[in-house]
């Protein structure tokens, strides 16, 4: 364990206990006792209110002011913490976020959690490979330091960036960085499953005035349009959980009338397709078309 990692582990003692002896924390951490003295004067000097008692039962305390208030965390409040931090960590399978859960754990009395909401996700082999991706834009955002890789656009071509990054951004089942890119002097999104040969570079950046809320969703969203389609029952509830059950209405006996926006493109195309025969378009007239051709594509595949 190194120094800063001890000092936060320190801190996230105090906050759980009233006194600590200095020779349990140096049995702990299994250094001297003149190191922890060392600690605890490089805390005070970092406006961590640390406090001494001396005598047979003294030790090191911090001001009950800086400690978070026990009562503000219930028993819900603690679960929708952890179950928050649990559904990105299903998503990241990043050790960080463990250990940011034992040191929520260890902040609070520990209570009866019910763990009423449980993540799932699809276990991905293309999801393990881009952990490493992600944790070198993490370290690159915290560090201020430029990414550079070579990024493969849909129409496969590749050019090489160099990029002040700024944010993650997780969309549906893809990641994406958010950065200035200094080939195009304009902030861009980059999808992580394009990205190649990346790098932290040593160079740090001053960071650009940038507000968040603009990159809600990845820049180069497709356009929408508004189609209606016939669809069977059996597929009723993936619709309503993505486009709500307003969507819907009766058509027939055995048919309900949706209507949906989906992008104008192949993925629109791919995204009705997936329904198969439990899915036919009606209108508008060209979209239908459209939709004709790419299955005539399709099938010219097979033929």
């Amino acid at each position: 364990m190194d120094k800063v990692e001890r000092l936060i582990s320190i801190i996230m003692i105090l906050l759980k206990k009233d006194i600590v002896a200095t020779t349990e924390f140096a049995q702990l951490f299994q250094v001297s006792k003149r190191t922890i003295l060392r600690d605890m004067e490089t805390l005070s000097l970092s406006n961590i209110p640390i406090y001494a008692i001396h005598g047979v039962n003294g030790g090191y305390g911090i001001m009950e002011e800086y400690k978070v208030d026990k009562r503000l965390l219930s028993t819900s409040d603690l679960e929708n913490i952890l179950t928050a931090l649990g559904g990105l960590g299903a998503i990241l399978d990043s050790p960080d976020i463990e250990q940011t859960v034992k040191k929520i754990e260890a902040m609070v009395t520990p209570l009866p959690l019910q763990h009423s909401i449980h993540w799932s996700f699809y276990n991905w082999e293309g999801r393990s490979e881009i952990v490493p991706t992600l944790r070198t834009c993490q370290q690159s955002i915290a560090k201020k330091k430029l990414l550079t890789f070579d990024y493969i656009d849909k129409n496969g071509t590749v050019t090489n960036r160099v990029v002040e990054p700024y944010q993650l951004h997780f969309n549906e089942s893809s990641w994406y960085v958010v950065g200035f890119c200094l080939h195009r002097m304009q902030f861009r999104t980059f999808k992580l499953s394009r990205i190649d040969h990346l790098a932290m570079d040593e160079r740090t950046f001053t960071p650009r005035e940038y507000r968040f809320e603009q990159e809600r969703q990845p820049s180069g969203q497709p356009q929408l349009v508004e189609v209606k389609a016939l669809i069977a029952p059996s597929i009723k509830d993936q619709f309503i959980e993505r486009y709500g059950r307003t969507s819907m209405e009766n058509y027939s006996s055995d048919l309900l009338l949706a209507t949906m926006h989906v992008p104008r493109d192949r993925a629109g195309f791919q995204f009705i397709a997936s329904f198969g025969t439990n899915l036919t378009l009606v209108e508008p007239a060209c979209y239908v078309e459209e939709f004709r051709n790419y299955l005539r594509q399709m099938m010219d595949n097979y033929t």
